[in-house]
């Protein structure tokens, strides 16, 4: 057995100064920058380096011409500001000599972009990579700002497929190199078209003429299609992986390197959240990817910082404290990172240990900022992936952070004060990071108590958001009823497909232009992301406007290019490209209208006003928006038919006059996302919960975002024969998916029927499943048939007097036997499956209770009134209010009382009122 830590001391290392001129990568772009009559970027100065280390130099994406600035630039810690040589492009080969200093020219002819006759849009992009809010564009400024409505994309460049496999096409060019535009460095792509026979194809972002060398030379056919096109993935399919030659390399491809810094106070191991992470990383040892170049390191703090050393030739893991956290230093820094095959037996002892050496400790104090400063040195020379267990608010060294919950401010102006952050410090480290190519998942544990523990998430959260990493959030945490959910998503972090030392960068057809990014990310330049890591749960918003009066171009392209490290250590270009036709007929914009994204986008947008101006300001933005878009958008639509949204119930649709039908479902969402806990008003949300739902919001995908703005609602109790069982595969090749019942999972499980969101549909008999996109939620009825309940609570045929948390550990235990209980557990697997990033944890909440689960489910329920300035309208209300093009107060003069049946909501549509809530999200 491992004793305790002792207090050691121990002379900070020495280093050799870098040697004159900076690493080799950085004299050889200096070279290249002379070439090109450009001043060579200016330097930050190196973080501490190891010299015999190849990763020494700076990395790939650090060495990007793209992120050169004139020396003194703006930006933080030595980055460039906003500054950037618009004739570079980001993946590490220059342009052409003599190109001029802008990627696209200013002044073309009309006909130098291929046209609609010349771009086969019969090649559909797969959805899950990108989205466009409207599938054809607004042919001028005015048509756009006409209909109001937003034009963007959201992106997430490494989805995985149904199965949850990474399954894209990978071309390699080989000899030939990678097929780019000559001007404005676009990949080639499917919509691209070709003239000369063949020798030459025209770029459909910029609308220059690129010859084709000969070795990629083929003929074409009499649509003027190469002949060859079905044979490359890059000429037939919209998303595809190209392999990056040596010239894109600066030095060696990063390894997957995985260090963990983790808490060790008296909460986390009181909490039991120690041993539960412990337990968590041992598991997850054999599934790290990048086997056998995987490296390994672990920091723990608590008053103090505690490094391990992990050397092979060691029988007994070393363990190092550094006391002095204003004058920290690495005790053996060579030795802080390790490779995890050679090493392994020397991990798993400690990792067997860990626990047991601070099972005793009485240390109250969090050292965060120290130890992530420890942390940053060890990772500086390779970065890699840094997973952060926190169990407490750091209170001690730099970082330090002090109590500013204000309970009486909550619901008031002042509440969004609490929403932003007030230290600096960890945005400014989180910049180092990204610096370095180190992204943080961070893990915030707030322990059970009489109250939770405050922990200021605005002040923390910068530590993901800057670096391309995610942040998890754990109130109230018991490790009986959490310790699963941290287990679940913490091994999703470890071993789930992932990018390193990326940056991304999105293009446009001429006339469109890039206007503003959402999620986590550092932007340098002006529209290059910085992604120290990217995942196939990274979701990227990007919002677009006219950068002319007129588009020239009968066809507008976006494509988006993510340059990565594979775990295997390969460099990869990973393009998507997505088109869309122009169109001067408002009508067939607005009919080519995708609710679920333009939702996704305004909800990103309106998080950036809640932290800026408050939550009344974002929840009355929202309303104008809807309203302002029905509006603009009657006029147009006063002849299309209306649709509905059939199969939700069987209530008479009666849409107000002039709605277009791809927006009839606006109104219902705007009014669920102004009562979402990232928005609602009131005093029950306190500003750590709200701050992660925010973060989560900005990150989430189509998908996710549409069950989090208007969770599911299914009824189990009278669910079909074949609810929970896979739908059999259709013999019709030809069957339109959109008529196949609502589906989830691998195995696409039936879904049951999805009912309103309103209190008025819970019947004492009933048995409910809500699921939003992050939580599951169980509402047993008082009056639930005992056979119901005995399968699935493992034979209990009555839930009277026992608590909520035991029922959901006997339901997650539940053997599933029986043909109800196995069904009810494939839809639940099935959920968990749609929402990969988020274990979805099932609560139970019983016909009656009170607690903090149940004011949960309630808010769920967006179609009742809600009892906060502004939510006190029912759906039927609110969608009278938006037709009428108003955004301010009650419509019609009817009340906004809180009235119901459940939990203090309630208030439905009145008797008769039907609406198109669809019959599913899951779609």
């Amino acid at each position: 057995m491992m004793q305790p830590p002792q207090q050691q001391q121990q002379a900070p290392p020495q280093h050799p100064p870098p040697p004159s001129g900076g690493p080799p990568g950085v004299q050889q772009l200096t070279g290249q920058f002379s070439q090109m009559g450009l001043r060579p970027p200016h330097q930050p100065p190196p973080p501490p380096t190891h010299p015999s280390s190849p990763y020494s130099q700076p990395s790939h994406a650090q060495q990007h011409p793209d992120l050169a600035g004139p020396p003194g630039g703006s930006g933080p810690v030595g980055y460039p500001g906003h500054y950037r040589p618009p004739s570079m492009d980001y993946t590490g080969a220059p342009p052409p000599q003599g190109m001029g200093p802008s990627p696209v020219p200013g002044m073309e002819a009309a006909n130098q972009l291929p046209m609609l006759s010349e771009v086969d849009l019969s090649i559909a992009s797969d959805p899950r990579f990108m989205r466009f809010t409207v599938s054809k564009i607004p042919n001028s400024q005015n048509n756009a700002a006409a209909t109001k409505l937003p034009l963007g994309v959201v992106i997430q460049p490494m989805a995985l497929d149904a199965s949850g496999q990474d399954s894209i096409d990978v071309v390699n060019f080989g000899a030939t190199g990678i097929v780019r535009c000559k001007k404005c460095r676009t990949y080639i792509n499917p919509f691209v078209s070709w003239h000369d026979a063949g020798r030459r194809w025209r770029c459909n972002v910029c609308g220059t003429l690129n010859d084709v060398s000969s070795s990629y030379f083929n003929h074409l056919d009499q649509h003027g299609q190469r002949r060859d096109k079905h044979e490359r993935p890059e000429l037939s399919n919209g998303s595809v992986e190209l392999v990056a030659p040596g010239e894109y390399m600066v030095r060696p491809p990063q390894p997957p390197v995985y260090l963990f810094v983790v808490d060790v106070s008296y909460s986390s191991v009181a909490s039991g959240l120690l041993a539960r992470t412990v337990e968590t990383i041992k598991k997850n040892l054999d599934a790290l990817p990048g086997d056998p170049r995987t490296q390994f390191g672990l920091v723990t703090f608590d008053s103090t910082v505690h490094f391990y050393h992990f050397k092979p030739s060691l029988k007994m893991p070393q363990v190092l404290v550094v006391p002095d956290i204003s004058e920290l230093f690495l005790p053996l820094p060579e030795d802080m990172l390790v490779n995890l095959k050679e090493s392994r037996e020397v991990i798993d002892l400690l990792l067997e240990t860990l626990p047991g050496m601070y099972e005793k400790t009485r240390n109250m104090d969090s050292a965060l900022g120290p130890a992530l400063t420890g942390a940053y040195r060890v990772m500086a020379p390779v970065g890699g992936k840094m997973c952060v267990v926190l169990a407490s608010m750091p209170t001690l060294g730099d970082g330090r952070l002090k109590p500013r919950e204000e309970l009486r401010a909550l619901g008031t102006e002042r509440e969004h004060a609490m929403l932003n952050p007030e230290e600096s410090w960890y945005r400014t480290k989180a910049v180092e990071f990204s610096r370095v190519q180190i992204s943080v998942d961070l893990f915030c544990v707030a322990p059970a108590g009489q109250q939770t523990p405050f922990m200021d998430l605005a002040s923390l959260t910068a530590l993901s958001k800057f670096t391309g990493g995610n942040l998890f959030y754990y109130p109230g945490f018991a490790v009986e009823k959490d310790g699963r959910k941290l287990e679940e998503e913490m091994g999703g972090i470890l071993t789930r497909p992932t990018g390193f030392e990326a940056v991304m960068r999105v293009r446009a057809t001429r006339g469109l232009k890039v206007t503003q990014f959402y999620g986590n990310y550092y932007i340098r330049g002006t529209d290059l992301l910085a992604l120290p890591n990217c995942s196939s749960e990274s979701v990227f918003g990007v919002e677009m406007a006219h950068d002319e009066a007129f588009l020239t171009a009968s066809v507008i392209c976006v494509q988006a290019a993510l340059l990565h490290t594979t775990s295997s250590g390969e460099r990869r270009i990973r393009v998507h490209t997505v088109a869309a036709p122009v169109t001067a007929v408002l009508q067939e914009v607005i009919a080519s209208v995708d609710v679920d994204t333009l939702c996704n986008l305004m909800a990103k947008r309106m998080l950036e006003v809640a932290l800026k101006t408050g939550l009344d300001a974002a929840r009355h933005r929202l309303t104008q928006v809807c309203a302002d878009l029905l509006r603009s958008c009657r006029a147009f639509s006063a002849h299309q038919p209306q649709g509905g949204a059939s199969g939700y119930h069987q209530q008479q649709q009666q849409q107000p006059a002039g709605i277009p039908s791809t927006l009839e479902l606006l109104p219902l969402y705007t009014m669920a996302m102004t009562k979402n806990v990232a928005f609602r008003g009131g005093t029950d949300i306190r500003p750590d919960l709200r701050t992660y739902m925010m973060q989560l919001f900005s990150v989430m995908n189509v998908a996710t975002s549409r069950a989090f703005i208007h969770p599911n609602l299914f009824a189990l109790h009278t669910m079909g024969n074949e609810a929970g069982l896979p739908v059999p595969p259709s013999k019709d090749s030809s069957t339109d998916e959109a008529t196949l019942p609502p589906t989830a999972g691998r195995q696409k499980i039936r879904l049951p029927v999805a009912v309103n969101l309103s209190g008025e549909r819970f019947v004492s008999e009933g048995i409910y499943l809500l699921e939003n996109g992050v939580s599951l939620y169980l509402w047993v009825g008082a009056r639930a048939d005992p056979r119901q309940l005995a399968a699935l609570f493992g034979g209990m045929t009555s839930v009277e007097g026992t608590d909520g948390g035991i029922l959901a550990q006997l339901f997650e235990e539940g053997k599933e036997e029986g043909d109800y209980a196995r069904r009810v557990h494939a839809i639940v697997q099935a959920l968990r499956e749609e929402r990969s990033l988020r274990w979805l944890q099932v609560q139970v909440v019983k016909e009656g209770d009170a607690g903090l689960e149940a004011s949960s489910l309630y808010r769920n329920l967006v179609e009742d009134r809600a009892a906060f300035s502004g939510g006190q309208y029912s759906y039927a209300e609110f969608m009278g209010m938006v037709s009428r093009g108003g955004g301010g107060g009650m419509p019609g003069g009817m009340g906004g009382g809180a009235q119901g049946v459940v939990g203090g909501m309630g208030g439905g549509p009145p008797p008769g009122m039907g609406y198109p809530p669809p019959s599913s999200v899951m779609r």
